[in-house]
């Protein structure tokens, strides 16, 4: 079954058989596109790799989503910051690393067939991938757990094909960014502007990070101190206490529906300290993580 590699607190990642990619990467949809590699690193402090041009042997896609890192290919520099991705190209030698000071926490996948380099282009220099009001950054993060723990689940041809099928799909919505996030858009005239929904939708997006008052408050354009009161006026909560259930409401559904251990969801949500989740957890939802995932639903 799959090979989960260790070394960061909290990371997930799979290695697929090299049996199974060459089987499956001479199917008609395999030779396409195929994952070799999949994983997500939080927090990863001291992450680096090194590859020559003969090592290189895969295109590589990392989207940091917090701290930041950099990458050198051509003797060319490249830093990365939070909210950006790019994608590493095949056959050219390379290195990577994480920031010591703020490392970065990245979704990686190592993938290739006839159409890696397609997907690739454009994509060689970092793509930034902002939240805004039609981002759906939430989506593609959850679309990345499907891939992930369809694969965990093992390789049958269903489980590889339909893995593959999403890839398109998430790699697609990078490409074409503005298209991905067009097809949310309303065809209703918009109404007048509700800064407390578009901070809840920032903080959606954001609900793997560690977000500030002052970003929150930044991000709709008002003072900490006037938003805090608007906010707290039409939701009754705190926005850092609604932050704060967001972060558990998808720590619930991790629990649910994923077989994470409670570190790895706490390192998911942006919460370094698992301990420090655990007491949070108990505290909004009455019951410790351990106790909620055991209990019968539905």
């Amino acid at each position: 079954m799959a090979k989960i590699k260790s070394g960061f607190p909290g990371e997930r990642a799979i290695v697929l058989p090299a049996p199974v990619i060459e089987e499956f990467k001479n199917t008609s949809l395999g030779k396409l596109l195929h994952i070799t590699d999949i994983g997500f690193y939080p927090n990863a402090a001291f992450h680096f790799r090194r590859r020559s041009r003969e090592e290189a042997i895969q295109y590589i896609l990392m989207y940091c989503v917090a701290g930041e890192g950099w990458y050198e290919t051509d003797n060319q520099l490249q830093k990365v910051n939070a909210n950006q991705v790019f994608i590493l190209p095949k056959y050219k030698a390379h290195s990577y690393g994480s920031n010591r000071k703020n490392p970065w926490t990245i979704y990686w996948i190592h993938f290739d067939g006839e159409k890696a380099g397609f997907f690739a282009e454009g994509l060689e220099k970092p793509l930034l991938v902002l939240p805004e009001k039609d981002s759906r950054m939430e989506t593609r993060f959850k679309l990345f757990e499907e891939i992930f723990y369809t694969l965990k689940n093992g390789y049958s041809r269903s489980n590889l094909e339909f893995s593959i099928t999403a890839l398109f799909y998430f790699i697609g919505s990078l490409k074409y960014l503005t298209t991905y996030r067009a097809v949310n858009h309303s065809d209703q005239p918009q109404s007048k502007r509700d800064v407390t929904d578009e901070a809840i939708h920032f903080m959606r997006e954001n609900v793997r990070k560690r977000l500030t008052l002052k970003d929150i408050a930044s991000y709709v354009g008002l003072s900490p101190s006037h938003f805090s009161t608007l906010f707290l006026s039409k939701t009754g909560y705190s926005p850092l206490n609604y932050f704060t259930h967001l972060k558990i409401q998808e720590a619930c559904h991790q629990l649910d529906f994923s077989d994470m251990k409670i570190n790895q969801i706490s390192m998911l949500i942006g919460i370094n300290d698992p301990f420090y989740f655990s007491r949070l957890f108990t505290k909004t939802m009455g019951t410790s993580p351990s106790e909620y995932r055991a209990r019968k639903k539905g």
